[in-house]
């Protein structure tokens, strides 16, 4: 059974940075395209980042320029660095995981980041 366990968040100051970490656990993590999306209250769960298994990165227009999604497949982890960090990049961080065999996803349980003064 594969898992998919978000840590890393917090409170941080506008301006700030923050890397939050994605550990997976069953399944081949070399084979897994994964992404963090993110879901501010009341709004609904956007895109942020991707990595696919061979390490290209895209990324939202929101993020692009100041965040890194990264993966290490010797510690099965997905990391997303953001630097400047305002308040409207407040929300709960979710990683997602989706085999390129067979398409097969999963999410984690979400992470929140509160980005306040």
């Amino acid at each position: 059974q594969v898992r998919v366990v978000e840590s890393g968040g917090g409170l941080v100051q506008p301006g700030g940075s923050l890397r939050i970490s994605c550990a997976s656990s069953g399944g081949i993590f070399s084979t897994k395209g994964m992404a963090w999306y993110r879901q501010a209250s009341e709004k609904p769960r956007e895109w942020v980042a991707r990595v696919s298994p061979g390490g290209g990165a895209d990324y939202a227009d929101s993020v692009k320029g100041r965040s890194t999604i990264s993966r290490d497949n010797a510690k099965t982890t997905v990391y997303l660095q953001i630097h400047s960090l305002q308040p409207e990049d407040t929300a709960v961080y979710y990683c997602h995981a989706q085999s390129v065999r067979n398409y097969a996803e999963y999410w984690g349980q979400g992470t929140q980041v509160t980005v306040s003064s």
